[in-house]
């Protein structure tokens, strides 16, 4: 299980992300189409074009971390709130909440999801 604080800034790109992309390529999708700074200290997620996998971006203060989720069935979903630059801010708890298997959109756990 992940925990982030309540302070943590998430940023969810909403355009897909090729998740071949390693540290070097989310670092620019960053800069380039979020228009963030990685140092910045916030969490950056990434999906794919099916909305099956998640890969996430953060600066520790000492290097990057980039984490993935794979989803065996189902897809992630949030709601709608795009800026210009295809990026949706979450609260932490929201991310929580996207990642445990709930519909942001409905807040109802997913019919796929099964806590094990």
């Amino acid at each position: 299980m992940l925990s982030f604080t309540g302070t943590l800034k998430v940023f969810l790109a909403t355009q897909p992300a090729d998740m071949r992309k390693g540290f070097s390529g989310l670092y620019a999708l960053t800069v380039n189409q979020l228009k963030e700074q990685p140092e910045s200290g916030a969490l950056f997620v990434f999906t794919n074009r099916e909305r099956t996998r998640i890969k996430t971006l953060y600066w520790d203060g000492t290097g990057l971390w980039v984490m993935t989720k794979r989803l065996e069935q189902g897809r992630f979903s949030w709601p709608q709130g795009v800026d210009a630059q295809g990026k949706l801010e979450l609260k932490p708890e929201a991310l929580a909440l996207l990642l445990d298997g709930v519909d942001l959109k409905r807040g109802t756990l997913k019919p796929w999801y099964q806590r094990g």
